[in-house]
């Protein structure tokens, strides 16, 4: 049974090395073999999606959609007639984007699997629509659970192909302008549009462990549109469309998408070697407001505060410390004493997502400098990143 294309919340019950990604200046592909055209690359390079009132919803959807594909994958028992043709999170159909001349697409993980973590199956056959109605075969480079990126490759010997040019996701403000592109219930190369409607959220990828940094916008996502790309008021991707929160299955203005800075890195490492590594911290922590400071003195008012560590963890080894005795307080419970980080390897920590983003972007076995309090004193700790595990518990970082 496959698994929905846009993975449903129950509610209420890469301009990159090597590989050219995000639509840099090649020309394309090279000559064709046996008689076929030659690859035809289209890079636009003015912002398109600007506008008088800065956002122009025709002129994106004109200049990005002939870069969104509709991709469609066959599980094992899946009946390849049938593809496509239901509507729903079930019918094997969802979105996907180009990255570059040699026919390299990005979509989500969950696009072209089925099953859990560790036991993730691969779709047996995964075929690639473009805009213009050519239909293609696509391998499968490789995917990554961990931020439910997946990268494909189709031959793009006689194909246009028109790259999507990559943003910078940790610069999106919320009430900036965005617009979606993809195939909601198998509906190809439709649009919608609002607003980014918060930043920095938590998301549940494929593992144990949270997507952090994620967008949330409430421009229309729904079963389908998984793997398209939301795109900012210059047609720039600034993250993959990849979960809706509702109650019902549909989209209630409540959706998501994996961050394109967290999905660059997933997409290099794709390309490199077909397999992606993350670090791992191994700590438990909460967020720090003025009350929970006044009540718990703790030493500073923003950064990571550890509830818990990991008994085999890096942090652990480092000699990071975890909190002690349980107390209620504002209906939540809390563990007394632990430390708070408030930098890794030089990068400010504000709040448990910044710590998690910070671990992601580094290579596990770097050894890094994380500052944290304790006791009212300021103190520096070693840490020899490990690599983090497919499943266990759920300790972020």
């Amino acid at each position: 049974m496959t698994r929905a294309l846009l993975i449903p919340l129950a509610a209420l019950a890469v301009l990159l090395p090597g590989c050219g990604l995000g639509g840099g200046d090649d020309d394309g592909g090279g000559s064709g073999s046996g008689g076929r055209e030659t690859t035809r690359v289209e890079v636009i390079h003015d912002e398109g999606g600007a506008s008088a009132n800065g956002f122009n919803p025709q002129s994106i959807y004109e200049s990005e959609s002939p870069g969104v594909v509709t991709v469609v994958s066959a599980f094992q028992g899946t009946d390849l007639g049938s593809l496509g043709q239901e509507e729903g999170g079930e019918s094997g159909v969802g979105s996907g984007f180009v990255l570059n001349g040699d026919g390299e697409i990005a979509t989500n993980a969950h696009v072209v699997t089925t099953g859990e973590v560790p036991d993730l199956e691969e779709a047996k056959q995964v075929f690639v629509e473009f805009a213009d109605g050519n239909q293609v075969e696509a391998e499968v480079l490789g995917y990554d659970p961990e931020a439910d990126v997946a990268l494909l490759k189709v031959d793009p010997d006689g194909l246009t192909l028109r790259p999507l040019p990559l943003g910078e996701s940790s610069k999106v403000k919320v009430g900036e302008p965005v617009a979606a592109i993809g195939s909601p219930f198998n509906e190809r190369q439709s649009l919608s549009i609002g607003v980014v409607s918060a930043v920095d959220r938590s998301i549940a990828g494929l593992t144990a462990f949270q997507i952090s940094g994620a967008i949330q916008t409430d421009a229309a996502i729904n079963p389908g549109n998984s793997g398209g790309p939301l795109v900012d008021r210059d047609g720039k991707v600034i993250g993959i469309n990849q979960q809706i929160k509702s109650s019902s299955g549909g989209g209630e203005g409540v959706g998501f998408a994996v961050p394109i800075d967290v999905a660059k890195r997933s997409l290099e490492q794709l390309h490199e070697s077909g397999d992606v590594k993350y670090s791992y911290l191994g700590v438990e922590t909460v967020d720090i407001y003025p009350q929970l400071r006044e009540r718990f003195d703790l030493p500073v008012g923003e950064g990571a505060w550890i509830q818990g560590v990991s008994d085999d963890g890096p942090a652990a080894a480092a000699g990071l410390r975890g909190g002690g005795s349980q107390t209620l307080f504002q209906i939540r419970p809390y563990r007394d004493g632990g430390d708070v980080i408030t930098s890794i390897d030089g990068r400010p920590v504000r709040d448990p997502d910044d710590l998690s983003l910070a671990v992601a972007q580094i290579d596990p076995g770097k050894t890094v400098k994380v500052e944290a309090w304790r006791d009212g004193d300021k103190r520096e700790f070693t840490v020899k990143l490990g690599e983090r595990p497919l499943s266990g518990p759920a300790i972020a970082g």
